[in-house]
């Protein structure tokens, strides 16, 4: 898995890069707590790195989910919509949020690997 990891809390495995996962990350998911609601990006949205791509709201907090990278929307959780509660249960498999048709992988550069993520939420 060629994971790669925002300061905004997100991750994206890029091993596809024409359906590249989202997510929130394991401190997000431990951040936010028991998660209620989803709400995500419709397939087909353009958005560019670092704009809001949908909302995570839980029994404490709401927080936006940022794009990692620059693409479009290919797809979309519905599993996750219907059960929110897999962004706690399985944050980096089975509850990923959508998958982006990457349209710079130049972005990921300034992205983090997991140890500099690990060391940033350290910090």
């Amino acid at each position: 898995m060629t994971v790669k990891y925002s300061r905004d809390h997100q991750w994206v495995d890029l091993a596809s890069p024409l359906a590249a996962r989202v997510g929130i990350t394991v401190h997000a998911q431990d951040t936010l707590g028991d998660i209620v609601f989803v709400e995500l990006p419709a397939v087909g949205d353009l958005l560019k790195q670092g704009d809001v791509a949908g909302v995570v709201e839980s029994v404490k907090a709401a927080a936006d989910v940022y794009m990692p990278v620059s693409g479009e929307i290919v797809e979309v959780n519905e599993a996750l919509r219907a059960d929110p509660t897999l962004a706690n249960a399985d944050p980096l498999d089975a509850g990923w949020f959508f998958k982006v048709k990457v349209t710079d992988t130049a972005e990921a550069d300034g992205l983090l690997d997991a140890a500099g993520y690990r060391a940033f939420t350290e910090a």
